[in-house]
C-alpha cells in the first residue's frame, strides 16, 4: 500500500512546487534507494494529467564512468539528457544516494572536463528556465547515506527533512505560501538598494546589486526551499570571505575555505583541506572565479548543517554565494561550467548590511 506521507510529498512536489499540466512531458529522475517517493511522484503526474518518463539511477554510474570510460564515451552526451535539457516541459529529480562518496576516487581534472563539455546543455535549461518554457524541482529522499553525512540516525533525519520540507504541516502549500509572503516582504525592502556589506568571524565584503532581480525560492524550485538571491554585478565583489561550512563537490570535501576578491574576481584562495581541488576548480574557466549568486538563507526550520547543499544553503541566518554560473533570471550575464555554493553563518557575530541598513544581525532578521 502507498505510504500517505510519500503521496503527500508528491502532491506538493507536484502541484506546487511544479505545475503539471495535462499533456506535458514530466522527466522524474532519481536514485533508485528512493523508489517509495518516485513512484509516488509518477502516480500524482498521472493524476494531473501529464506525460510522466521516470529515468531511475544508481549509485556510482558517473564514476564508472569517469574512471573507466575513454575520452569518446564520457564526451558523449545521450538523447536522454538532452530530452531533459531541452525538451522536457518539467523536470522534478529526486536525490536519493547510497553512497555520496562514489566521485571521491574521480580525477578532478577529468571531472572539470566532463562538466565542461556540458556547460552548453547546462546553458540551455537554465535559459530554458528562464524564459518560462521549462518547469523544474529537486527534492531529496532521506537514505542512509545521507543520514550518516549529517550524523544523524536515518530515523532522526526522515524526520528533520519531512519538517525542513513543512511536510508535518497538515497543509504543506499554505505553509509553503506563507514563507513566500514573508520572502517578498523582503525582497520589497531590498528593492531599489544597490551595496550589501556583510561581515563576521574572517568576513569582510562588499558587492554591488544594483539593477539586478531578486528571486524568492520558495519551494518551488528547491524542496525544500527558503531563500532569496540575486546575482551580484559581476565586477563588484571586493574584499575576503571565510566559509563557515565545508563544501561537498564530486563526492570532496574542502574545509575551511578563504577567498579573496578584487573587483569581482578570486585573487587568493585558500582552504585547509582540499585546497588542490579548490583552485584547480577555480581554474576551470574564467567564469569560476565569479560570483554568480549571492542569497539569504531564512529557512528558521534548519538550523543543523547536514553536508547537503539542498537544505544547508537554506540555513535561517545564513547568507551563501556561488562561485561560477549565474541566473540569467536574476540578470547576472556570467557563465561557468562550475555552481559552486558556499556558506557563511551569520549567527555568532555576523551581520548584513544594505545601502548601510542593518538587514540581518547574529542571524536574525531585523528589518
Amino acid at each position: 500500500m502507498p505510504d500517505p506521507r510519500m503521496d503527500k510529498w508528491a502532491n506538493a512536489l507536484v502541484n506546487y512546487s511544479v505545475t503539471v499540466e495535462p499533456g506535458q512531458t514530466v522527466a522524474i529522475s532519481g536514485g533508485v534507494e528512493g523508489e517509495p517517493l518516485l513512484r509516488a511522484i509518477y502516480r500524482a503526474v498521472i493524476k494531473a494529467g501529464g506525460f510522466p518518463i521516470m529515468l531511475p539511477s544508481c549509485t556510482g554510474l558517473l564514476a564508472d564512468l569517469l574512471v573507466h570510460g575513454n575520452d569518446a564515451q564520457f564526451e558523449f552526451i545521450s538523447p536522454v539528457e538532452r530530452l531533459v535539457r531541452e525538451q522536457a516541459d518539467v523536470v522534478i529529480t529526486i536525490l536519493a544516494d547510497s553512497n555520496t562518496k562514489s566521485l571521491s576516487g574521480v580525477d578532478p581534472a577529468r571531472f572539470a572536463a566532463y562538466r565542461k563539455i556540458r556547460q552548453p546543455l547546462f546553458q540551455t535549461y537554465m535559459k530554458r528556465d528562464a524564459d518560462g518554457s521549462l518547469d523544474w524541482t529537486i527534492s531529496l529522499y532521506p537514505t542512509n547515506a545521507h543520514a550518516q553525512d549529517a550524523d544523524m540516525a536515518t530515523a532522526d533525519y526522515e524526520e528533520f527533512v519531512l519538517a525542513a520540507c513543512k511536510l508535518n504541516h497538515d497543509d504543506p502549500v499554505a505553509a509553503w505560501k506563507a514563507q513566500a509572503a514573508e520572502q517578498d516582504r523582503l525582497i520589497e525592502w531590498l528593492k531599489g538598494k544597490s551595496e550589501v556589506h556583510f561581515t563576521g568571524p574572517g568576513t569582510d565584503l562588499t558587492l554591488s546589486v544594483a539593477g539586478r532581480t531578486w528571486i524568492n525560492a520558495d519551494g518551488r524550485k528547491n524542496f525544500p526551499d527558503g531563500e532569496i538571491f540575486t546575482g551580484p554585478v559581476e565586477d563588484s565583489a571586493n574584499g575576503h570571505v571565510r566559509f563557515s561550512y565545508p563544501v561537498i563537490e564530486g563526492g570532496r570535501e574542502i574545509s575551511d575555505i578563504r577567498l579573496k576578491f578584487e573587483n569581482g574576481k578570486v585573487v587568493d584562495a585558500q582552504a585547509s583541506k582540499g585546497e588542490a581541488y579548490l583552485i584547480e576548480s577555480l581554474d576551470t574557466d574564467p567564469g569560476a572565479r565569479r560570483i554568480g549568486e549571492f542569497a539569504i538563507g531564512t529557512n528558521f526550520d534548519i538550523q543543523k548543517f547536514t553536508r547537503n547543499i539542498l537544505f544547508d544553503e537554506k540555513i535561517g541566518g545564513t547568507v551563501h554565494m556561488a562561485l561560477g554560473m549565474g541566473y540569467p533570471a536574476t540578470g547576472n550575464s556570467n557563465v561557468s561550467a562550475i555552481h559552486w555554493d558556499m556558506i557563511s553563518d551569520l549567527r555568532d557575530g555576523g551581520q548584513i548590511e544594505v545601502d548601510g541598513q542593518v538587514m540581518m544581525k547574529d542571524g536574525k532578521l531585523v528589518v
